[in-house]
């Protein structure tokens, strides 16, 4: 593959709230003595850019020599949304740098930039035994409390600062409750961001974004709300919108989405492409507990094989954990296989997004895939613990929809075109 050539950041002027951000720790500045910063609100409202170059400018000013720990949900995520854009805003400022992708590191003068990931609570065991200058943490509601404890506890130089920024969640969570809530106690500058914060948006992008929301997703992402998450998770379907009759159209392009279960229900769905939007065609529903019987894997292969009948599929999408269905799948070489994305909220979030913009229809046919629309719910004991989960029952067609949104859609060029800043929300 040919390397992609880093192009300097092309900067905008900043607003006020980003100037206050990029310039809080110079000296003679109120906000100057601030061990930590949280910048939190609504998506695309400049805080990460500003909180990248804040960091940059902090880091490089008053250390030499130091390590740093640059912070996000998986390694995957930071590259796109931390180190990508540093890159190019160290290219626009003249600044040599080292990047060492195989052992995630960048140097940049004689300080080294450690990256790190933040999806278990394993997690934090990486940081064991680095002492730290400082630290930014992208979309640090999304990491375990385990590693934000043990990310400020390793920034003991002194003089060290931490970065943070998200966009809001449960008003549970613990950056809420034990960071933000204790601002004053914990000499935390806290900044909350909205997108007129963001001077180079226009309002006809802002408001497309507005379009694109509802429900507790539209609250959190454009009002910027640490608010919980309640009754129906996809509060925005509507049958007049998104159910369609079920007719010959002249399809392209065909995928299977699976939801696996042993004694849970066994999901088929076949997808289509007609025009610039995707059809759910047709649904395989079994539950071998409403049944009484249980059917093996070949059982299932063969129940494929027949629900598929003469359609050219580009794909199955499976979640990952059916592993003895991957191999059997793969075994017969009859259909390629591609495990699905699983991550559960960022899949619930572009499940949203495409239902908002009607990128997705479903055929009247699928009765079983109707009704799970309108029991999906939010678990009110997990977000009593500030966390945001479904309840797990009648979820499988909601799980094989999200499976292939995430997998197929939110990877298809086309899409990210049409969509492409939701994608690094």
């Amino acid at each position: 593959m040919k390397k992609k050539k880093i192009k300097g950041f092309r900067f905008k002027p900043f607003s006020l709230k980003q100037k206050k951000l990029l310039f809080f720790w110079e000296k003679g500045s109120p906000f100057d003595d601030k061990d930590i910063v949280i910048a939190d609100g609504a998506i695309r409202s400049g805080k990460t850019i500003a909180c990248i170059c804040s960091f940059i400018r902090w880091s490089l000013k008053y250390f030499n020599g130091e390590n740093f720990i640059l912070s996000g949900k998986t390694i995957g995520s930071l590259k796109k949304n931390v180190i990508g854009p540093m890159q190019q805003i160290l290219m626009a400022w003249k600044l040599e740098y080292t990047y060492n992708r195989s052992e995630n590191y960048i140097v940049i003068g004689d300080n080294t930039y450690y990256m790190y990931d933040a999806n278990t609570e394993a997690s934090q065991d990486k940081l064991q035994g680095l002492t730290a200058a400082g630290a930014l943490a992208d979309e640090v509601a999304l990491f375990p409390q385990s590693f934000v404890d043990q990310m400020i506890g390793r920034c003991s130089v002194e003089g060290a600062k931490i970065f943070m920024n998200c966009n809001p969640g449960s008003p549970y969570h613990f950056v809420k409750t034990e960071l933000i809530d204790k601002a004053k106690e914990k000499n935390i500058l806290y900044m909350h961001f909205d997108m007129d914060d963001n001077l180079s948006l226009s309002r006809k992008v802002k408001e497309r974004f507005r379009r694109m929301f509802s429900g507790v997703f539209f609250k959190r992402y454009i009002l910027g709300l640490w608010v919980q998450a309640e009754g129906l998770i996809y509060d925005m379907f509507d049958e007049i919108k998104h159910k369609v009759k079920t007719e010959i159209r002249a399809y392209k392009e065909f995928y299977i989405s699976c939801d696996y279960g042993t004694q849970n229900a066994t999901v088929f769905l076949l997808w289509g492409k007609w025009l610039d939007r995707w059809y759910m065609i047709k649904e395989y529903y079994y539950s071998g507990r409403d049944k009484g019987k249980q059917k093996t894997d070949n059982e299932y292969y063969d129940d494929l094989v027949e629900f598929v009948g003469d359609t050219k599929i580009k794909a199955v999408i499976i979640d990952p954990s059916a592993a003895s269905f991957i191999a059997l799948i793969k075994q017969k070489g009859k259909f390629a296989v591609r495990k699905a994305k699983n991550d559960v909220l960022e899949g619930i979030r572009n499940v949203a997004s495409v239902l908002n913009d009607t990128l997705v229809q479903f055929n009247d046919s699928c009765t079983n895939t109707f009704k799970e629309f309108f029991s999906y719910i939010w678990d009110e004991k997990a977000t009593q613990r500030g966390e945001d989960k479904p309840v797990k029952v009648m979820d499988h067609a909601m799980d094989a929809i999200r499976y292939f949104v995430n997998t197929i859609l939110f990877s298809n060029n086309k899409l990210k075109t049409m969509n492409k800043s939701l994608l690094g929300l």
